[in-house]
């Protein structure tokens, strides 16, 4: 059999340009050499890809057999990659444009998840010419509706960049310049003290299915950027050191956020418990972090699938959704 060209895609426009090459530096390590002819592909930071094209030009194609995008944060892991792909006709890992597109965005992917129906802390969005034209009318409303403490955060991007835990007034409008230097818009979330921070991995398309959950004692206050990639003090506890039930509920939760956002191939989700128990939803990472320390291959290793088979599953996913999609009618005649 031929090997099967696999494009890593990595990189990218995107202030979690770094994890990105972290992660890449990981999948291609990783992927067997025996199956694959592994093809990297960065694109810098100023957004040109090195190396090679992968439009479907006759004189210039690179025949790829299946794109792996390892990009996280905006113009990755937005939709807007995912829709040059679809352009291409080539299969890829991961979410499809829309599903990555309102995962990506916090404000969107929540409306859906409250549509589902599935357990959220209050939250607040906030526009960039709102907090311009009026910082006092917006702090009256966010202490009102959310109080401290609270989390303010990009609404599209990642890996905890430009995330802030905010605890007093004094604090808000660092806070909410620094999230509005990366986005025209910030999610602000009602914050728990002591609240325990729990991850579980999906993996799969029509029939997702997830992994044990795992914990997070991170190094810092929360999980922040330097706990994430920088430190080794933060502890990851696999599994999760929690009641069959409420294990049970997380991978429920798990699945049912995937589907919410018509997800596929993998996603990470990410939960908060509180001191009396109650579970709830934070997010959903549709291209999670791949590093070697990073928790989706890591809990879906102690669930009894390494990390090597782990990317096997993910390029048949890709491959068995673009099959999917090449059988659906492009004409009415």
């Amino acid at each position: 059999m031929p090997k099967l060209k696999v494009g890593v895609l990595y990189g990218g426009r995107s202030g979690e340009h770094e994890v990105s090459l972290m992660s890449a530096q990981s999948v291609i390590e990783a992927l067997d050499k025996e199956k694959y002819e592994v093809i990297p592909i960065k694109i810098d930071k100023d957004g040109r890809w090195q190396d090679r094209i992968i439009v479907p030009d006759p004189t210039r194609s690179s025949g790829l057999d299946v794109v792996f995008p390892v990009l996280h944060g905006p113009y990755g892991e937005d939709g807007t990659v995912q829709g040059l792909l679809e352009l291409a006709n080539l299969p890829y890992v991961g979410a499809g444009v829309a599903s990555s597109a309102v995962s990506m965005d916090k404000a969107f992917m929540r409306s859906l998840f409250l549509q589902a129906g599935l357990p959220l802390l209050p939250w607040e969005v906030v526009f960039n010419y709102q907090w311009r034209s009026e910082p006092e009318a917006v702090t009256r409303l966010l202490e009102e509706s959310l109080g401290y403490p609270m989390f303010v955060k990009p609404a599209n991007l990642g890996s905890s960049v430009g995330v802030s835990k905010v605890k007093s007034r004094n604090d808000l409008a660092p806070a909410m310049e620094l999230a509005l230097s990366f986005d025209r818009k910030a999610v602000v979330e009602q914050g728990l003290e002591g609240a325990r921070e729990i991850e579980c991995s999906v993996l799969g398309h029509s029939h997702p299915q997830a992994s044990i959950p795992g914990e997070i004692v991170p190094a810092n206050e929360f999980y922040d950027y330097e706990a994430k990639y920088q430190s080794e003090d933060s502890e990851l506890i696999i599994p999760a050191p929690l009641s069959e039930e409420q294990t049970k509920a997380v991978q429920e939760y798990a699945c049912r956020a995937f589907k919410a956002v018509d997800c596929s191939g993998m996603g990470r989700v990410d939960f908060l418990i509180d001191q009396q128990g109650n579970i709830f939803l934070n997010e959903i990472n549709t291209i999670p972090g791949y590093t070697q320390i990073s928790m989706y291959p890591k809990l879906w290793e102690q669930t009894g699938l390494l990390y090597s088979e782990l990317l096997d599953r993910l390029i048949e996913l890709a491959l068995e959704k673009h099959r999917e999609r090449q059988a659906l009618r492009t004409s009415v005649f």
